[in-house]
Parts: C-alpha cells; structure tokens; sequence
C-alpha cells in the first residue's frame, strides 16, 4: 500500500552483479568525499555514517538491490491486533564479530540506547511506546497508534551488542565526545571493522561467521576519504582506487571514454534545499540588520525563492543531471503531491515587489551556511544563489564548510538561512515531515534546525502515519504540502544527482539512497 513509486529509470537502479562469482577474491580500494564522522550506529543520522556502518552492523530489516524491504536479523514480522504494534521473530544462531550471541535482549538494549538523550536517531521511534520482550527470539515495538510504515522505517536501526557496549563503556552514544564505539565496532554484518584512522583510511574484512551467504569476492575493503574531486579522479584514473563516489559531473564523459572505466549515474532520492532560521528573533550574520530576523515574514521567503533560477542552476553547475523540486520528497515517491507540482516561479521582479511590501525595498545582509564537502558542487550552488539574490538586494555572506563541523554549527543555531539535502529513510513524504517539519521535540523535528512550526503539520502526522486508505493518507499528504509551500518553510531546489565512477573490472549496485554495499561488490 505505501510502496515506493519513484520510476526505475529516475532511479538509475544499476544491478551489475555477476550470475556466478569469479574465483579469484580481491582487495577492494573505494574513496568518498566524506568521512564517516563515527563508527557509533546511533550517533550521527546521516547517509556517509549509515551508509558505511551498514556494511559492519544490521537491523532486524534492511534493503535488497530493489529497494525492497527484506529479512535481516528478524526473518519474520507482523501487525499486532488492533494496530497495536509490530512484532519480530529474531534469527537464531546469529553471533557478533567477537563471537557474542544475539537475542532479544540485544534488540532491547539497541532501541534504548537509540532513543537516549544523545541517540541522532530517535525519531526513528517517535510512535513507538514500549519494547517488549516476549521471549529470546521475539520482540514487540509497541506503537501509539497503528504504523503501517515502521518495519521499513527502521532498515537503518542497527544492532549493537549489549555486552560489549557495556563492557566497553558505550552504553549511550558518543556524539560530543569519544567513546569505545567511535573507533570500534561490534556488529553482525558481512564485514568486521580491521582498522580504523578518522580522515586517513578504514580497513573492513569479510565476517567468516555472517549468517548469510556472500555474494561478494572482497578479501579486504579499504576506504579513503578523498575531499579534493581532482585528486579523487586522478586516484582512479591512476589505478590507486577502484572507486569513487562521486566524480566532478564535469569530468564523467571524460572516465566514460577511457578504456577500463565505467560511470554509472541516475538520480538519488534526496531534495537539497535551503532552510531558515524561523525561531530566530534577529539575524546573526547582518551588517545592519541586527533587531529584526526578514525571514519571519512569509513575503520574504518567497522573494528568496523567486530570486533563485533553479534551471540555470541545473544547467551551469550540475551540468543538467538533476530534476526541480517543489517539495521535501521528489516527484515519484510515495506520499508526493501532484497538486503542487509547481515550485516558485524564477521571477526577481515579483521579489524585488515582495521584498518593498514587506518594508526591505532595500534589501538586506545575512549569513548563509553551507558544506563544501557534503552534497555535490554544494558550494558553488551556495555562491551561485549568493549571486541570484544579491540581483534583488540581498546580500548572502556565504560561509562553506567541512561537514564534519557543519551539523554541530546547525545545531548551535549558528545560522540566518543554510542548505540541507534530505534522502526518506522510508521512500515515503512522512518522513521528511517528521524530522525537518514538526515543531522540534524530543522524538519529532530533530533535523529542523530552524525550529519551522505549524500546529495544523502537527496535527496532521499522527493520522498519516496510522492511516490505511491510501486516497484518504494523501489527502492529508496533500494538505501537508501545500502549508509548507504556502509557509515557504524550506525552498525545495531540486533532485541530487547520483555519480559513481569506477575501475570496468568492479561490479557494484547502485541504490537511489546513496548507500554503498560491499557485500554487493565483486572484482574481476
């Protein structure tokens, strides 16, 4: 009922797996942008820690190639009575990397941990009233309401070892400081944590103990945070590493005419869009502006907005890879709302109007927060906008950034306006509405940063979240998207393109979430 819809062919869904393995197994050289911030499975609610730690711990679910939801540490699961929940039968005679057994108690202790003060993750678990262990091998999540989308809400949710945290002094995350779990790992999953050097290179080796069968040759995995795209490019090109991800969009045709390469490319299921500082009293980032916050005024947002020439966006600096966005999911996930379709017009004198209605015919200063490393060509998008709206008066002070300090500098609300790019965890509209729209609490809204509220939003997840007639659910999805719009809460740009270049001798699957799985992985 809730399935994903986003087309294939938008997807780019590339199964390259081979019918039969080849013989020979192999050391595997892969390189990001990004480091994984930490090996900690509840710390950090991001793609480059999920994506990566995904490889070393499982969840009772998780994602085949297709995207589809599927058995992991739980080979079963169905609705309780009256929608009272969710329950789990656990895989038997599955052991950690230490050789730990795992069990329900395991489970228990994952959930606590993941909705402790310092979990990232906790929203995962906003419906979710009690965990309940009903024997060693059968767990229910008891919800508030019923919740037809949480079995695939929690592929993320990974298991850890309740031995082991505790006796490594890891019982809760570790976001502002270290802990054992920063720099080790415990997992169940097809590779086991060899060693690990943050922002110099992570060594993974294949789990001879996983309870499922590999379908990769790798003998060893070994990645390389490569910040610079140039000398990404030149590693591949050179034979140092057999992947990257991704390459400058620029530079594809170039490793697609090279014999012994291959790029493959399609769209990913992430929005990038700018948000505000809503509950700022004033600007923090202004010359002369330093009483008042604009962005309060709805007639300012949206100046913001019609001020920013999303095509030429898309054709000067993402080279035509990516699709507008007029809402926080892209067209073809479930939950989009096909009557609002439309984004802003591109119209800077319908901003330069809207600015003077709203007492700024002068325009004004403000701060613009952005990573450098994170999303691709994310500052030169950034510098790009800084351009569009000083053509109508406003000045964008663009201040770029390592990721790795970026969430934190968010978090300490240390912005005017900043970019996001948000990827649905569940393929579905709620969950965006859940983390960037509801008024921040402690399960709800912990990704919007610029603490947006409206009381009707509010209202309106509970019901979507529970509700099974599909006409009756996007009518409220409906409604949703059109109070955001109306609200100019974020400004939607467009659609992420999806890049990866590599040596022809590796065979991958490229997932429209981003999300790179060796155990997916052969070399030939």
């Amino acid at each position: 009922m809730f399935r994903t819809t986003f087309p294939i062919a938008a997807l780019a869904l590339s199964t390259t797996l081979l019918s039969s393995l080849p013989a020979a197994a192999e050391t595997f050289r892969w390189a990001g942008t990004t480091d994984p911030q930490t090996m900690d499975p509840h710390a950090v609610n991001a793609t480059p820690v999920l994506s990566f730690l995904n490889n070393v711990y499982e969840g009772l679910v998780r994602r085949g190639p297709d995207m589809s939801v599927e058995p992991s540490l739980a080979t079963s699961w169905e609705a309780l009575p009256d929608g009272a929940g969710w329950r789990f039968t656990l895989r038997e005679d599955v052991t950690f990397h230490d050789g730990s057994a795992f069990d329900a108690d395991d489970v228990i202790f994952s959930y606590e941990r993941a909705v402790s003060e310092t979990s990232d993750v906790r929203s995962w678990f906003a419906s979710v009233t009690e965990v309940v262990r009903v024997d060693d091998f059968t767990v229910d999540f008891m919800t508030s309401a019923p919740n037809p989308l949480f079995p695939g809400s929690i592929a993320n949710f990974m298991i850890l070892d309740s031995g082991w945290a505790a006796e490594n002094g890891s019982e809760t995350p570790a976001r502002e400081e270290e802990s054992r779990a920063t720099r080790n790992a415990n997992g169940t999953g097809p590779f086991m944590l060899a060693a690990r050097d943050p922002g110099i290179e992570t060594r993974l080796v294949p789990f001879d103990g996983w309870w499922d069968e590999a379908e990769h040759n790798v003998t060893e995995a070994i990645f390389t945070p490569i910040g610079n795209p140039s000398t990404g490019l030149a590693a591949l090109l050179s034979g140092e590493i057999d992947f990257i991800s991704p390459i400058p969009l620029q530079d594809a045709e170039q490793v697609e005419g090279r014999d012994g390469f291959t790029v493959l490319s399609g769209l990913e299921t992430r929005v990038i869009m700018l948000g505000f500082g809503h509950d700022h009293e004033t600007l923090l980032y202004s010359e002369e502006t330093t009483d008042t916050n604009p962005f309060h005024d709805p007639r300012v947002r949206l100046a913001v907005a019609q001020a920013i020439d999303v095509d030429t966006i898309d054709r000067v600096i993402m080279r035509g890879t990516t699709e507008p966005a007029s809402q926080l999911v892209p067209d073809g996930l479930s939950g989009w709302s096909a009557e609002h379709a439309d984004r802003p017009p591109y119209d800077p004198e319908a901003a330069q109007t809207l600015l003077a209605e709203a007492g700024y015919e002068d325009g004004f200063s403000f701060g613009l927060m952005c990573p450098n490393d994170r999303y691709i060509n994310d500052e030169a998008v950034c510098r790009a906008v800084a351009s569009m709206l000083a053509r109508v008066g406003i000045e964008a002070n663009v201040n770029a950034m390592p990721v790795r300090g970026y969430w934190d500098e968010l978090r300490a609300d240390n912005f005017d306006m900043y970019m996001l790019g948000w990827s649905p965890g569940t393929f579905d509209a709620e969950h965006p509405i859940r983390f960037l729209a509801h008024t921040p609490t402690e399960r709800l809204g912990t990704w919007n940063f610029g603490g947006y509220s409206n009381a009707r939003v509010d209202e309106l997840l509970a019901p979507v979240q529970s509700e099974v007639d599909p006409e009756a659910r996007q009518a409220m999805l409906d409604e949703i998207a059109g109070i955001l719009q109306d609200d100019v809460a974020y400004i939607p740009l467009y659609t992420q393109p999806l890049i990866w270049a590599m040596a022809e001798s590796v065979d991958v699957v490229q997932r429209p979430d981003n999300f790179f799985m060796l155990r997916w992985v052969t070399v030939n």
